[in-house]
């Protein structure tokens, strides 16, 4: 069973860093394309970081403060993530594309406040 699995959450002051992991396991084959995702209470899912092949995608509202990268011997990808304010407070999901086939992990809170 292949299960995408997010880590590196937690609460951060304003002005500082995380690093988000997502690990997929349970199966042989590479993910092709991969996305992070964040949900507030306050808005709807929205799309943060992609990476398809080796070209990568920025929401407006993150970039050049958030890097999206992946180690593919691992299957796992990262997100960088700096500058963080506190409207980045969200639960950050990653989704992984294997086939024809997406997965989603459960999700990690960042919770930017001071």
């Amino acid at each position: 069973q292949v299960r995408m699995v997010e880590s590196g959450g937690g609460l951060v002051q304003p002005g500082g860093s995380l690093r988000l992991s997502c690990v997929a396991s349970g199966t042989r084959f590479s993910i092709s394309a991969m996305g992070w995702y964040r949900q507030s209470p306050e808005k709807q899912r929205e799309l943060v970081a992609s990476i398809i092949g080796g070209r990568t995608n920025y929401a407006d509202f993150v970039r050049g403060r958030f890097t999206i990268s992946r180690d593919g011997a691992k299957n796992t990808f990262y997100l960088q993530m700096n500058n963080l304010k506190p409207e980045d407070t969200a639960v950050y999901s990653c989704n992984g594309r294997i086939g024809d086939q997406n997965y989603w992990g459960q999700g990690t809170q960042v919770t930017v406040s001071s």
